[in-house]
């Protein structure tokens, strides 16, 4: 597994280097955002360890570009602790968000962790076609079509929506969409699931006006039944 640190404190980006490579990963590190996208683009990596305040670029701006066409898990790295911040950096497609001063073993432990979640993502979904016959999953690519149209969707999107049509006409809560597909339920967080459900409803409706996704007022949501 390769890691690309990118972070403009040397001393910091050593020290988790150090624990990282003692832990058997391979590990890159830059110290800009701008140069970031330019190594990502070049070399394969399996994450990303992202800090927030880089000298050129923001490091949620580098998210952002970085989700334009790659679904590369990103941990984030910040001096500020907010909730504010943590909620942003999730909206842009970041797996982890950690603060500074941290234990470096405790976001190697975050890694691990964030890399076994994906190994377990095409599995999150198995939707069977007669039950919802306007919907195809291709569970090894992740990617879900919509009346024959393939969405173009996040990975944070394709697991909330696999969620909800692999149950199709049940109601799930945000705290359980937030165990499932972040694994955080944390109540502070419905932001997340909220933001999500509106983009998905956008792209929906860019190919089919029909309301799939339905709001169960103060329960959560479901998709309709086929």
């Amino acid at each position: 597994m390769n890691i690309l640190i990118v972070d403009d404190e040397p001393a910091i980006a050593d020290t988790l280097a150090y624990a990282l490579r003692a832990d058997g990963f391979s590990v890159d590190h830059c110290l800009l955002g701008g140069d970031a996208l330019e190594r990502l683009a070049a070399k394969q990596h399996d994450l990303v360890v992202l800090d927030v305040g880089l000298p050129d670029l923001n490091g949620f701006d580098v998210c952002r570009a970085l989700r334009r066409h790659s679904n590369i898990p990103v941990l984030f790295l910040t001096a500020r602790s907010d909730e504010i911040d943590r909620i942003v950096g999730l909206e842009l497609g970041g797996d982890d968000y950690v603060a500074k001063p941290f234990s470096p073993r405790e976001v190697v432990s975050r890694i691990r962790a964030i890399l076994r979640r994906l190994d377990r993502e095409p599995r999150v979904s198995a939707v069977n076609p007669e039950k919802s016959p306007i919907f195809q999953v291709d569970r090894e690519s992740l990617r879900i079509a919509y009346h024959g149209q393939w969405l173009n969707l996040t990975r944070y999107e394709y697991l909330l929506l696999a969620l909800l049509l692999d149950r199709p006409g049940r109601i799930l809560s945000r705290q359980q969409i937030m165990e499932n597909v972040w694994q955080d339920g944390g109540e502070s967080l419905e932001r997340t699931v909220d933001t999500h459900i509106k983009t998905l409803r956008g792209k929906l409706r860019a190919v089919a006006e029909a309301e799939v996704i339905v709001t169960h007022r103060g329960l959560g949501y479901s998709v309709v039944g086929g």
